[in-house]
């Protein structure tokens, strides 16, 4: 590649970065405002990258990667490396629990693979919905009023808007895959098993 078309890829890619910032912002729902006291940059540094009057740099990146929960080179689009596998990084959460990304799409339906740690019921609420289906164990789930033990196999599904919880339902480790998705989002079932004889 000559020096002219590398210059004309970098220049392409640059300018891709300010419009990926906007969309994934606004997928999130999030303000400039929201954004600048997550990030600690400032509103009108903000607005700039993302209008492309100024360049992005490592450093206003790198924090605008943590807050949208992407990898820096989703915010590049970088070329592929050519390395189909896929690098998982488990998170230790408080408290134990331990919780692997398996998505990395900002503004859609998040999935999970969760281990959670053992820990006294705090039900909480905030704006989405979401589903468990366990992999192992056993798994307590306190919705609003009601509580149910899931085995593995089972899947439950609810608006987080209802005040949950869920962690293991006895001394054992629960492993469960667990989908978030933004408010409105729900399953829409395509296909169901076949009615027996």
């Amino acid at each position: 590649m000559d020096t002219g078309a590398e210059d004309a890829e970098l220049e392409r890619i640059l300018d891709g970065i300010g419009p990926r910032l906007r969309a994934l912002r606004r997928e999130r729902g999030l303000t400039l405002e929201a954004l600048a006291a997550t990030t600690g940059i400032s509103v009108s540094t903000l607005s700039r990258v993302e209008s492309g009057k100024r360049r992005p740099t490592l450093d206003l990146l790198i924090p605008l990667a943590r807050a949208h929960r992407v990898a820096l080179d989703q915010l590049v689009a970088a070329p592929a490396s050519g390395d189909p596998r896929v690098h998982l990084r488990p998170l230790r959460k408080k408290r134990g629990s331990v919780l692997v990304p398996l998505t990395q799409y900002p503004g859609r339906v998040q999935v999970f693979k969760q281990v959670p740690a053992p820990r006294e019921p705090e039900p909480v609420t905030h704006a989405g919905y979401e589903w468990l289906y366990v992999l192992a164990g056993r798994l307590r789930l306190v919705l609003g009023d009601r509580e149910f033990t899931l085995r593995p196999g089972e899947t439950a599904e609810f608006d987080t808007s209802e005040p949950h919880w869920f962690g293991p339902a006895d001394a054992n480790a629960v492993e469960i895959l667990h989908l978030f998705g933004p408010h409105g989002d729900q399953a829409v079932v395509r296909a169901r098993p076949s009615e027996g004889p």
